[in-house]
């Protein structure tokens, strides 16, 4: 049930982005989504007695939140105010491509040839998807703008995610996470609204988007993902990468008559492709060093 909520509710949330921003900037999006869903985490934790991270601990915490949330989340919220919701979502597909580049680049495991013939395959799909409505507009494209946010906000994602994965801690992975939607609400929060301390009223169904997100997208999602990855092996949970594009794009013709086509059908399965490819590469090795150590 928490896998299924996270294949449902985190599709989900492309749609709630586009429909918050029809009267809400995206800065303030994201600083009120953040702020609230990070203080009932916080709250919660305190109230449940968890031990919350102290010291250098909590602001290596709080700066990772800001980095993985506010600039990885950040950038999908600005780019889905260029492209459709469903299209963001297969894009942002490819951000497992960018997680074994980091790791490899931070010391992590190296990139091998089955790896690298997966993330080619991925990034053909993406040229696909992209590379014709590029060549007609030039730089101008929408979707090639989209795509270059939605691949700086990949990286940040990865790369947050990765550092906050090295960081000795003894708080509960819900309590950490807690501490870092609530750092990247307020990154965003305290500058907004000292800009504009009375923004416009967001209309009944922004508002709604936005409460939305904070449950099930921010609370909901995160604590069943979190239960998920405790409970069942990495493989399986990482289907979740599989089914969010789908419910999105889905979502999106739905409510918004999003376009997807036979090119962009076919992008999605040669992206997919390529994801698998890397997964399958990188669990192969991840055994055979388990092998070598319990030889050893």
């Amino acid at each position: 049930m928490a896998l299924a909520a996270v294949c449902f509710f985190w599709g989900t949330t492309y749609l709630g982005i586009r429909m918050a921003l029809e009267s809400m900037a995206p800065a303030l999006l994201m600083g009120v989504r953040f702020t609230l869903s990070g203080l009932a985490l916080v709250i919660g934790s305190l109230v449940s007695g968890a031990e919350l991270p102290r010291g250098r601990e909590f602001w290596w915490t709080a700066w990772n939140g800001v980095v993985v949330l506010g600039a990885g989340t950040g950038c999908l919220v600005y780019a889905e105010q260029i492209i459709p919701s469903g299209l963001a979502a297969l894009i942002i597909t490819a951000a497992p491509f960018w997680f074994v580049g980091i790791e490899a680049v931070r010391g992590g495991e190296p990139v091998h040839g089955p790896t690298a013939a997966g993330m080619l395959i991925g990034f053909a799909g993406a040229a696909l998807l992209v590379g014709p409505d590029a060549i007609r507009a030039g730089f101008s494209s929408n979707l090639l703008h989209g795509f270059l946010i939605l691949q700086c906000g990949s990286i940040s994602w990865c790369w947050g995610s990765i550092s906050q994965r090295r960081l000795k801690t003894k708080a509960h992975p819900v309590v950490s996470g807690g501490v870092q939607q609530l750092a990247a609400g307020l990154a965003f929060l305290v500058p907004t609204l000292a800009r504009n301390p009375h923004p416009a009223m967001p209309t009944l169904k922004s508002g709604g988007a936005v409460l939305y997100l904070v449950v099930f997208g921010s609370i909901v999602g995160y604590s069943a993902f979190i239960f998920a990855m405790e409970h069942l092996p990495v493989a399986v949970v990482t289907i979740y990468n599989y089914v969010n594009p789908v419910v999105a794009v889905f979502l999106g013709w739905l409510f918004y008559r999003e376009p997807f086509g036979p090119r962009e059908a076919l992008a999605m399965l040669v992206i997919f492709a390529g994801v698998a490819m890397v997964k399958w590469a990188t669990a192969n090795s991840a055994r055979a060093k388990a092998q070598q150590a319990r030889a050893l």
